[in-house]
């Protein structure tokens, strides 16, 4: 974007905090260098994937600008003579894999504008302290007693945040901190409300909010000025780190890990839910909490970032706290943030991972209670306590607060009803996500279910017992079918005794002993003393015993099997030409 052009209206929709996973997918030699494709995907849907080619100079150029931060990131050494090896350049893409594994999974890393332009380039191509620039140039034209004395280069973790350090210019020693920030996806306020509740900022007064000495917006962005503190936030206390140095020198690897004493953990943790327990009752969203959102001013902790929710900006702890869906509303967020607060103020750094199995040995037993409350699998699994439990916790209920400051903001009913639907509108979002992400971790459980190991063998089990079943039952079926062809061949073997085409003479009838039958019936024939030629041409056809098999009639020629000397007991046994001529 050239300087001076205005930027477009609008806010982002893209939330930063999304995390990316990275995945080379194959690698293609070419004359002088090796290409790595790589799928790169935002968050749980595969369709919101790309390809990106980054060769082995890409990565170490990224992973040199990294070493700002401390750590010792795994990146495969180089290699000048057989660097083209097949056996080499697949050793390689195993190793610059796991490279990417440990940069996406870190979550200082992971959010850091160098690795989001590495991965995404489409999205983090803009220089975003120019456009800070832009607009602070812009707003210096009405406001000229305002002079820009150095931009702070990446002191916040955000990427389109950006800070300077400022001076009034009849007040030349007086250093201030103006911060510049772009509209979030959880911006819901009209424009109209935006701007009234950003020029609203200044009037608040509270002992534990860091006041507001200028603010003002536009339709794409705010822009806010206070004091510039030089013992910095409470993070900087916790890490002994000075407050101008980038963000990933820092806080990504501090030199000592050490935590607060117990009074300060104390009084730190009561002062910061005295006031989200003010802004909770005034019904102004928060959901930012965390150390670097903390100034500490003496021995008081003053709340930062009030802005944060009214421009829509995601929460640093977005990531942890969209895993659970009973985190569901703003105060709950706000809680389960308090709770990773609190823990890196006993510890001196933040937990590994969330939700916390077990808690390391903490000053007192009641710092423990406040963290399983807000960081354990049950806190997590079954909902954050609200902000009133937490103050009524042995912890912080005999925390004495001196302060004569009497806490005022005054919000007009009209902007309180807006504040309250977009407060609704951003719990909405955070639950459409959670239940997004719910359904695809029960998919992916039910799809390794599927495939391990021990399900496969009892697929397998499951489907020999139900081959041998069908086997089973095609046999007895089978012997069913051979036992009626039986049948009907049995029936069948006196049919020559009576053919259509050869009508038996009555006394022939009578002597082969055929006057015992089945009880008169339609279509079945009947050995009667007459000599009719309608019931003797009859044919063995047109009997229903014949069709269908049906239960044989006790006594019937034509349904039991007998043969020829069973029909009578002076039968000649001789050939069958014999019995035909008979």
């Amino acid at each position: 974007m050239a300087f001076m052009e205005k930027p477009p209206a609008g806010k982002v929709l893209l939330d930063d905090t999304v995390p990316l996973t990275a995945a080379i997918e194959a690698s293609q030699s070419l004359q002088s260098h090796t290409e790595y494709i790589i799928r790169v995907q935002r968050g749980i849907s595969a369709e919101n994937s790309w390809q990106i080619v980054r060769r082995y100079s890409d990565f170490d150029l990224l992973n040199n600008s990294l070493q700002i931060a401390g750590l010792s990131l795994p990146l495969p050494p180089k290699k000048l003579i057989g660097n083209m090896d097949r056996e080499f350049i697949a050793e390689r893409q195993k190793g610059l894999q796991n490279y990417l594994n440990v940069i996406t999974t870190n979550h200082i890393l992971s959010n850091c504008e160098l690795v989001k332009k590495f991965l995404d380039p489409n999205n983090y191509s803009a220089n975003y302290t120019e456009i800070a620039l832009q607009q602070v140039s812009m707003f210096f034209r009405s406001e000229p007693k305002w002079e820009v004395v150095e931009p702070l280069k990446d002191i916040g973790w955000r990427i389109r945040k950006k800070y300077f350090l400022m001076k009034i210019k009849n007040q030349p020693k007086e250093r201030l901190v103006l911060s510049w920030a772009d509209l979030g996806p959880d911006k819901f306020l009209s424009d109209k409300d935006f701007q009234c509740l950003i020029k609203l900022l200044p009037s608040c007064s509270h002992p534990y909010i860091y006041r507001v000495t200028f603010a003002t917006a536009n339709e794409s962005s705010a822009l806010l000025i206070r004091m510039f503190n030089e013992k910095g936030t409470l993070k900087d206390l916790i890490y002994k780190a000075k407050p101008k140095d980038p963000f990933l020198k820092k806080y990504c690897n501090p030199k000592k890990i050490q935590g607060l004493e117990l009074q300060q953990i104390k009084t730190y943790g009561r002062q910061i839910l005295e006031v989200l327990k003010f802004l909770h009752d005034k019904g102004f969203p928060y959901g930012h909490l965390h150390a670097s959102n903390v100034m500490l001013d003496g021995d008081t902790c003053r709340l930062l970032d009030l802005e944060n929710s009214l421009l829509g900006l995601p929460s640093f702890y977005r990531s942890y706290f969209s895993q659970f869906r009973k985190i569901n509303t703003l105060e709950s967020v706000d809680v389960h943030c308090f709770g990773h607060l609190l823990y890196e103020m006993t510890y001196g750094r933040p937990p590994d991972s969330v939700p916390v199995d077990s808690f390391p040995p903490a000053p007192s037993m009641a710092v423990v209670a406040v963290l399983e409350s807000t960081l354990s699998c049950e806190a997590c699994k079954n909902g954050m306590p609200a902000v009133s439990r937490l103050l009524q916790m042995p912890l912080f209920s005999d925390v004495l607060l001196t302060t004569s400051e009497k806490p005022q903001f005054k919000i007009p009913t009209k902007l309180k009803e807006a504040l309250r639907i977009a407060k609704e509108c951003i719990e909405k979002r955070l639950i459409e996500e959670q239940k997004q992400i719910h359904q695809h971790r029960r998919l992916t459980r039910a799809q390794s279910h599927h495939g391990s190991e021990e399900e496969r063998k009892k697929r397998k089990i499951l489907a020999r017992k139900k081959s041998k079943r069908s086997a089973v039952e095609n046999s007895e079926e089978h012997s069913a079918k051979y036992s009626n062809s039986n049948n009907s061949a049995g029936s069948g073997a006196s049919s020559p005794l009576t053919s259509p085409s050869s009508p038996t003479p009555p006394s022939t009838a009578a002597g082969l002993g055929l006057s015992k039958r089945c009880p008169p019936r339609d279509v079945c024939i009947t050995s009667t003393s007459s000599t009719s030629a309608s019931t003797t041409s009859s044919s063995l056809a047109s009997c229903e015993h014949r069709g269908a098999y049906t239960a044989p009639a006790p006594g019937c020629e034509w349904c039991e099997p007998r043969g020829l000397t069973q029909l009578h007991p002076e039968f000649p046994k001789g050939n069958f030409e014999e019995s035909r001529n008979l």
